[in-house]
């Protein structure tokens, strides 16, 4: 018994050695890796970064690319700089620049290496190549600067920079390190995935200086890095640029989409900036410049901005009260017993000529039966079953919540019912004499210029919509996010879209919008002129074209510009002809909107405010957001 425990115990420990010395010689002649370790003062592992997917527009033209640039990094201590001042003059630094950067790097890590300099060109990298092996404890690291064609869209794409402190924690997955770039805002972020790429591993042989001696092993065990993928967007380039034109001088935004598709045409925040400002060394000192900026461009007003819709509004009207049965399009209604006044015609007998001639007291009466159901009985029950149905109709217009578009800040806007006036006023306090400026877009309502531009979008395709979005296809394969081809219903039936069309045809060929009309092009558009607690009204215009086979649907907003025939209404015709036709036949209407300015009229942040005008409602609710 004793002997065969004896012989148990012997095989244990042999079967253990043999498995350490299985293990021993897998780490020192089959894993490369411990090789590698082992030879650390002579083989250096290297991440190689991917250049990130370029973008490009709908007609193939390049509008974001990469050009290569070198990173200096530092390992604190292994840095070793003798002679400070010839180093800052070869790097044209000053010396307390040095000092900031090597805390700075210390403080992070001392045996990590950190971004001591970033973005030198291959210029500047031949310079001083050779200089810096005599600094040990600095490499250079290949990386790549955004650049773009043309100084526009820089809201709309975003900008890189270095990924911050509370990015690096939040990270689910550990993929960035402490100097990496990333996607901070609009395209760049949202597909931040897809244009990163993978990255590589390069093992390289060096001397004791650091001096490269050539790849490890002929570079048997390096990986490739692989470039992000491109980004193909639904913009026109040449329209986006004409736009901007059309915008130089105001505050504003234009918003054009692809009715048929969903995909944006071009989309202008105005005032902008050069999107090669915040991609570059300077990167903080020109952000904080725009930061500072009174006219706030790094705020991209398609999508963040609110404002109330004003008559544009009244085509949602129209359309809800039609699908609803309380009016039909012959319906007709006086100017009496209106609280709200109108402009200069007669009565409007038909719901088109209500649209054409934007008629406040008309479309105070369609809203009217709306909430109370032709059953007129002034009742907060009636005002708050008839509000909540009303705000059911509107919200699939995709009022009152974010579109899901794929840029970054997207603001819902605000679309009262119900609760909200319970919330504010108090349940059973409010009637519909404190809501009746919902009827012509005013009191409480918000939107955005990319909802607006939506809604042209619907009544072009007659009730349906494609959630708007800048990117076609991601890729070589051309992959589409099926999110954005789901078509999305309003509930309203087709057939009443075309009273408010013709109302809309009227408005350009004849009515509010008809200064800017367009010979040989059928555009269906609405005006609106926005009431602004401070300072001049806001011009609007919502229109698509052509009628019969729209190709094109678009919001303008034009701040402090007055009315929407003044401003909007010219800059939309003018995108549309020239999307449509590809030229200009009204020179004198282009000339006047590219030198029109409006901007002077903005009244900026600690200018004294001129006192605020009378809302249109004079018993809505007393605080309205601007």
């Amino acid at each position: 018994m004793l002997e065969n425990r004896r012989f148990v115990i012997i095989g244990f420990f042999a079967l253990v050695g043999i498995l350490y010395l299985l293990r021993l010689f897998y780490l020192q002649v089959l894993d490369e890796s411990y090789s590698i370790e082992s030879s650390s003062n002579s083989i250096k592992r290297v991440i190689e970064i991917p250049f990130r997917g370029q973008i490009y527009d709908r007609n193939g033209k390049l509008i974001v690319y990469n050009t290569p640039v070198y990173d200096l990094v530092v390992t604190p201590y292994k840095a070793k700089v003798s002679d400070t001042l010839r180093f800052c003059q070869v790097l044209g630094l000053e010396r307390s620049e040095f000092d900031s950067l090597m805390n700075a790097a210390s403080a992070y890590s001392r045996r990590k290496p950190s971004l001591f300099l970033r973005q030198l060109s291959k210029e500047d990298f031949a310079s001083i190549q050779d200089i810096m092996v005599d600094y040990s404890g600095f490499a250079f690291v290949k990386s790549s600067l955004r650049t773009y064609t043309t100084p526009t869209l820089a809201n709309t794409l975003g900008y890189v920079s270095e990924i911050t402190g509370r990015q690096l924690e939040k990270q689910e997955v550990k993929y960035y390190r402490q100097g990496d770039y990333i996607g901070q805002n609009g395209i760049e972020k949202v597909y931040e995935k897809e244009l990163r790429g993978r990255r590589g591993i390069k093992f390289v042989m060096q001397n004791v200086s650091g001096v490269y001696k050539g790849p490890w092993k002929g570079g048997i065990l390096d990986t490739m890095a692989v470039a992000g993928d491109n980004l193909h967007t639904g913009l026109d380039l040449d329209l986006q640029q004409y736009a901007d034109s059309l915008m130089v001088n105001k505050v504003g935004s234009v918003v054009a989409i692809e009715p048929k598709t969903g995909q944006i045409l071009t989309m202008v925040s105005a005032p902008s900036y050069d999107p090669n400002l915040l991609a570059s060394r300077y990167f903080s000192k020109n952000f904080a410049a725009l930061a500072r900026n009174p006219y706030k461009p790094l705020f991209n007003r398609a999508v963040m901005a609110s404002y109330r819709p004003g008559s544009t509004f009244k085509l949602i009207q129209a359309l809800v009260g039609l699908q609803e049965g309380v009016i039909t399009p012959s319906s007709g209604f006086s100017h009496a017993g209106s609280p709200i006044k109108c402009h200069n015609h007669p009565f409007t007998g038909t719901v088109a000529m209500g649209v054409a001639h934007s008629c406040n007291p008309y479309f105070y009466n369609v809203f009217r039966r709306i909430v109370y159901n032709n059953d007129i009985k002034n009742t907060y029950k009636a005002s708050a079953v008839g509000l909540d149905r009303w705000y059911g109709y509107v919200s699939k217009f995709g009022i009152g919540q974010r579109l899901g578009v794929d840029i970054t800040g997207e603001y819902r806007g605000n679309l009262p019912n119900k609760d909200y006036y319970d919330k504010i006023i108090g349940e059973g306090r409010w009637k519909f004499s404190n809501i009746y400026s919902l009827s012509i877009g005013e009191g409480e309502l918000l939107i955005t210029p990319i909802k607006m531009a939506n809604v042209a979008a619907i009544i072009a395709n007659r009730g349906y919509f494609y959630t708007p979005h800048v990117v076609a296809s991601v890729g070589d394969n051309h992959t589409i996010d099926t999110t954005f081809t789901i078509r999305r219903e309003t509930g309203i039936a087709a057939r009443h879209f075309e009273p408010v069309i013709q109302g809309m045809i009227g408005a350009v060929e004849s009515g509010t919008a008809r200064r800017s009309r367009v010979e040989g092009i059928t555009i269906g558009g609405k005006t609106g002129t926005s009431q602004n607690r401070v300072g001049d009204d806001h011009s609007i215009f919502i229109a698509f074209a052509p009628v019969d086979d729209p190709k094109i649907a678009i919001a303008v907003f034009v701040e402090n510009a007055g009315s929407g025939g003044a401003a909007a209404a010219p800059i939309a015709n003018l995108v549309i002809e020239k999307y449509l036709r590809g030229t200009i036949t009204n020179k004198a209407l282009e000339t006047s909107m590219l030198n029109a300015n409006f901007i002077k009229k903005v009244i900026l942040p600690g200018v004294k405010k001129p006192v605020a005008k009378k809302p249109v409602a004079t018993d809505s609710l007393k605080k309205q957001t601007p």
